[in-house]
């Protein structure tokens, strides 16, 4: 497993993090072109109960008010940090905030229209629990819509990947979908303008019978496990991947545009 596929590293990679999510990482990597790609999955409209997990800094949230109640919209994420960011915006003020686990979420189980999830999963040390619960909580008719990384393919990058976080394949996506109990499941794939290859995924499935997924899961690691030296170790060592990540993941892609000219 990844380094900061871990809640207590993602914790602490996001007390960093938050500082600079919205001016620094947003524009090179989650813009607001691929939020509203994302959302036209989820089908978002008035009187609708949704639940954005995962939230942190509210960004995809602000994309989520624009098109529901802003009074029925729940943000949900583990980091204080990034909530912290969110309650100082304006447009988020209606919502409410609540800090939370993804893997056991603290909402009923039917009670939301929509759930959505953005640049979360890829923390998730259960990305079939995560996905089990979306479907829990969702009514039936309901849609959750999830949007994350895929695993690059260029050798490098692949492996700045495998030691930062979790990068999907997209049939993995499918396959946590499918086997939580989802129906009608859409695939769309999403990338920042500079980016020439696969990128990342937006996915989204309908629940069509009540209660809780189908599918067997392990229990969930806990959100505050004691940081011991292994523990930091393994943060350092992602969060050096993470940095490592961007230059060349943006070089790359320079190179193969080069050479398409």
């Amino acid at each position: 497993m990844p380094p900061i596929q871990h809640k207590r590293e993602a914790y602490w990679f996001y007390f960093v993090v938050s500082r600079v999510y919205d001016r620094w990482v947003n524009p090179l990597f989650w813009t607001a072109r691929m939020r509203t790609e994302a959302l036209e999955l989820a089908r978002l409209g008035p009187g609708m109960d949704v639940v954005d997990v995962g939230a942190g800094t509210g960004f995809a949230t602000e994309g989520i008010v624009q098109l529901a109640d802003a009074d029925r919209v729940t943000l949900l994420d583990q980091s204080p940090h990034q909530l912290a960011q969110a309650r100082a915006k304006p447009e988020l003020a209606r919502c409410a905030i609540v800090r939370g686990d993804a893997e056991d979420l603290p909402f009923a189980t039917d009670s939301a229209d929509r759930y959505v999830s953005t640049g979360s999963i890829e923390y998730w040390p259960d990305p079939q629990r995560g996905i089990a619960e979306a479907y829990r909580v969702v009514r039936p008719g309901g849609v959750a819509m999830l949007a994350g990384p895929v695993r690059p393919t260029h050798p490098l990058a692949r492996r700045l990947a495998d030691a930062w976080m979790l990068f999907p394949e997209e049939d993995e996506y499918r396959a946590w979908f499918a086997a939580a109990g989802f129906t009608d499941i859409e695939v769309r794939h999403i990338a920042p303008d500079w980016f020439g290859g696969e990128f990342a995924v937006a996915i989204a499935g309908r629940k069509q019978t009540p209660g809780h997924s189908p599918v067997a899961l392990a229990p969930p690691e806990p959100p505050d496990a004691p940081m011991t030296p292994r523990r930091w170790l393994r943060f350092a060592a992602g969060s050096v991947a993470g940095l490592a990540f961007v230059p060349v993941a943006l070089a790359l892609t320079l190179r193969a545009r080069l050479r398409r000219r």
